[in-house]
């Protein structure tokens, strides 16, 4: 492919489960250059190179800690890391005009405003799951609530990895808020994340979103309609996190020729 349509992008996170797989796929890509990877102070791959740490023929590309000597030549930056670290790459993203692409959930209000911020100087994908599939359940759940309305119980199960840090995963609200917006009700209104001891009948609307933590698991997660006679369920079970980098590198092509903006799967899709 021509030099100067391909699109060079940088990682955050590059040693890391997630970092790795997208570099990889970068790397293994026609149209896509890995020119940047990024890791925290004192981590023990800086300074190696980052071909070396994926396993892949990539040469030049040293892993540095610090923002500029990682991106300083990318079109694009993938994170999948930590909110604290999200952060930073959005402000170095719109200090320097690099497109964004965020796989990282559990931010804050504050932290949010900094992503908003920088989605107005340039063009963010931020998605709570960038797995093709799920995005399509998100799509099939807020249908199947508007169809059945207010008389069937809705419940959202999730089940991740034993050392993931957020709870419920972003995923998990992700459906919730998309089910919300169907009924036209506020989630935090109807949000059930606990329940014990006596806590009486259910009250009408609310939407229930429990979480298991256990083992190795990539991600399960299921949405329950419950009526009087009958139930419905969609389920959706990651069986690798390639799928998550398959829809990065998606969205590092969707992104390349967008204006700056928020964006999220469901526009990636099409959905």
């Amino acid at each position: 492919m021509e030099a100067d349509t391909m699109i060079h992008a940088g990682v955050v996170g590059i040693a890391g489960r997630m970092g790795s797989l997208i570099a990889q796929g970068i790397a293994d890509a026609d149209d896509l250059v890995l020119a940047g990877a990024l890791e925290a102070q004192g981590h023990p791959m800086l300074g190696k190179d980052a071909g070396a740490v994926i396993g892949r023929d990539v040469k030049g590309v040293t892993i540095a800690s610090d923002f500029s000597d990682a991106f300083s030549t990318c079109d694009v930056i993938v994170d999948f890391t930590l909110p604290v670290v999200t952060v930073e790459t959005a402000r170095y993203a719109k200090d320097n005009k690099k497109h964004l692409v965020i796989g990282t959930t559990g931010f804050d209000e504050d932290q949010l405003s900094v992503i908003h911020g920088c989605a107005e100087v340039v063009p963010v994908v931020m998605a709570p799951n960038m797995s093709i599939g799920v995005n399509v359940m998100f799509k099939v759940a807020a249908l199947l609530a508007q169809l059945l309305g207010g008389d069937y119980d809705i419940e959202i199960f999730e089940a991740h990895h034993r050392l993931k840090k957020d709870a419920p995963s972003g995923t998990a609200l992700g459906l919730a808020r998309s089910i919300a917006e169907a009924k036209g009700i506020i989630l935090e209104d109807h949000a059930c994340y606990a329940r014990h001891g006596i806590i009486g009948q259910r009250p009408d609307g609310e939407i229930g979103i429990q979480t298991l933590r256990a083992g190795d698991i990539v991600g399960d997660h299921t949405v329950l309609f419950a009526g009087n006679n009958e139930r419905i369920e969609i389920k959706h079970q990651a069986h690798s996190r390639q799928n998550f980098a398959q829809g990065a590198l998606r969205a590092v092509r969707w992104l390349k020729d967008k204006k700056p903006g928020l964006y999220s799967m469901m526009d990636v899709l099409g959905l």
